[in-house]
Order: C-alpha cells, then structure tokens, then sequence
C-alpha cells in the first residue's frame, strides 16, 4: 500500500473519528469495493487499500503510532484482503453476527405457527360473526406435562454443548477474534438430553389432539384477511411455547351483490317501458329486499345510491359504505304482431322513421 496516502483519506473520514465512524465507513466500502460483490477492474487492489487502513485505524496503538509519525509501522504493508475476511459473507457475520446471532440458546423451541382456511357468506362478512373452527394440533402432553421425560426421571444436561445448546469456535480476523456459534447438533440447541423418554410422546412433549375454538370476525372483513390467534397454534417440543393460528377468511360471492372494498353494486334490470313510465322495482341488500324508486325517463347505465347499505369500514367504527345500484334498459328481442304494432304507432307519433331495413328504432327494438 501507498504509505504516503492519508489512511484517513482512504476511508473518508476525519483525523478526530472515532472508532465506531472509522468502523461505519470500513463496513460501508468493504460492501461497495469485495471482489465478491464488485467485478471491476481494480477492486482487489482498493479492497486491499481500504483493508490495510482498517486495520491501522482500528488498532489504537497502530493508529497513535501514525497520528505521531505518519507511518504505519512494521507489519501493517504486509496485509492482503484475503488475510482479514475471505468473502463477503464474513464481513456480513462480522459485523452483523451472522445468521445464528440473535436466537435464544438453552431454551426450548418455539411451536409452528398454523393456518385455518374459513369460508363465510358477504352476509357475514358485512355484519361480523362468531365461528366455531375445530382442527388437528400437537398438544403438550398429558402423561409428562411436555417434558418429554418418563414420570420419575429429569431431561439431563447435554454433555456436548454444557447446557448451552450452542457450539462456540474462534478464529482469528483482521478485527481480532472472531467468535462463530452454532446450535448444538446433539441437543438441537435446548441445552437438555431425554435419556428416558415419556412412553406417551416418545420424548417429544407433545401429543395430536383435536382443537376447538370461536373466533370472532369482525365486520367488514374481506377476502384474503388473516386473523392472528397467539399462542393456539402447535406447542414447542419439550415445553416449549406456542405458536399462532392465523385463520385465513374465504368470502363466498354473493349471487346478486358485487363488493368492491367497502361498496356494493347490483345490476338492475328493466324494460323499456318501465323506464319511460317509471316503477317501483325490489332489489337485495344484505339486510333483506328492499323497494327502490324508477323514475319516469331513467336512462341505461343510471346509478342509483344507497348510502350507508354497503360494507362497514374495518378501522372506521360507524361508517359504512354505499350500496350502488346500475339500471340496464332490456329491449325486447322478440315481439308480439300486437306489440309491433303499439311501438309503430309509438314511432309515427312521435315521428321516428322505422321503415324496413332501415335500421333506427325498428332494428334495435326487432321490428324489422
């Protein structure tokens, strides 16, 4: 390395950082510059660079030392990138510990999470309802309360990992020692040897069992919402905690409404005559028919608004959303000799030229 460029320089920081920003700053070059991850030419050579100041700056008597003399002193050239971190992946458990950091060692493991497809009506859906779900699940088991042991004896303490349920080895960085852990592979990380299994369970803690629960669904829920049960899904092995329930709501189309987030939608159909004169039509709604007013002159694709008969909002308490209903004109595609006749006099009084063939009115109501 270069000795005559500031190794302050090559990390881009200042003379006064302190160690936690000299650290930063390595950790974000190194992710920018690791051959591993960066197929430029000259990569290498910056990582190196970068490295070999790393390891001054980091090292408070290295870094006195070059404060005072502007040298790096004996040894520091003498680094590669490859004597530090041999790939991307160690500088990642370096500094972020690793996939294995953050779990618990000496514990018991924690039970599956389970899902529970629910189908309900939009009826339901619209006003809330209380369900009663029932499915299979590993329950903690009855003879030894989930110890997995035979009554009369006790889980032993691994003699592999010392009760720790982790395996720890050091190897040597760049940074100094470098601790990596793994799970213990004779206990599966809980710390606890079985040496005389519950005859019920075989040692695992748990037994199949049928469940029954209510769930409550809220008005308002939509197809596709999951509602999170804690603790009611399978146990742990050996007495470990539960997992969830997530019971997944299936809405059943309804055979005339149409929903869209919290509208509804129904298509009426009418005749043309209706929609000249006007009527009083029945349409459904989720709290059962109701009559809706036409007026005399309503056109194709007129909507029609129910304010507050469609779905209620989840996280609005009291407000709900419309119920929309769309008028569609049937024209008749057949028709009596007595009805063509009433629709061209219709035609000449109003004076409509519906000759044959000619298209117009005639075609569209089936004169021709």
């Amino acid at each position: 390395m270069a000795t005559e460029r500031d190794l302050y320089a090559v990390l881009g920081v200042e003379r006064s950082a302190s160690d936690a920003e000299i650290k930063r700053a390595f950790r974000r070059l190194a992710q920018q510059w690791h051959p591993d991850v960066n197929r430029d030419s000259g990569a290498d050579l910056r990582f190196k660079e970068i490295n070999q100041a790393y390891q001054v700056l980091s090292d408070a008597q290295r870094r006195q030392a070059y404060d005072m003399f502007g040298t790096v002193g004996d040894g520091a050239d003498s680094g590669d990138f490859s004597g530090g971190f041999g790939s991307f992946s160690d500088i990642f458990d370096a500094f972020f510990g690793g996939t294995q950091a953050g779990t618990r060692r000496g514990h018991p493991l924690a039970g599956a999470d389970l899902r529970y497809d629910l189908r309900i009506t939009l009826e339901e859906a619209v006003k809330g309802v209380e369900k009663e779900i029932e499915f299979s699940v590993l329950g903690r088991c009855e003879t030894c309360s989930g110890s997995g042991a035979k009554s009369g004896s006790e889980p032993v303490t691994c003699d592999q990992c010392g009760g720790r349920g982790e395996i720890r080895s050091t190897r040597r960085t760049m940074l100094g020692q470098m601790v990596n852990v793994t799970t213990c592979p004779k206990c599966q990380g809980e710390g606890k040897l079985i040496t005389d299994p519950c005859e019920t369970c075989r040692g695992d803690g748990r037994t199949e069992r049928r469940k029954t629960l209510r769930v409550t669904i809220p008005a308002g829920i939509d197809e596709g919402h999951q509602i999170r049960l804690s603790n009611e899904g399978e146990v742990g092995p050996r007495g470990g905690p539960a997992g969830s329930l997530y019971v997944a709501v299936h809405v059943t189309p309804h055979p005339a409404l149409r929903r869209e987030g919290t509208e509804l939608a129904y298509d009426a159909d009418i005749s043309i005559v209706q929609a000249a004169l006007g009527t009083r039509i029945t349409i459904p709604t989720i709290e059962g028919e109701e009559e809706v007013e036409i007026k005399s002159g309503t056109q194709p694709g007129t909507e029609i608004r129910l304010r507050g008969r469609g779905v209620p909002h989840l996280r609005r308490a009291g407000s709900r959303g419309d119920l929309h209903v769309f008028v569609n004109v049937v024209v008749p595609a057949k028709l009596s000799k007595r009805q063509r006749e009433l629709l061209s006099e219709y035609a000449e009084e109003t004076g409509e030229s519906v000759a044959p063939n000619s298209g117009g009115l005639r075609e569209k109501l089936g004169l021709g």
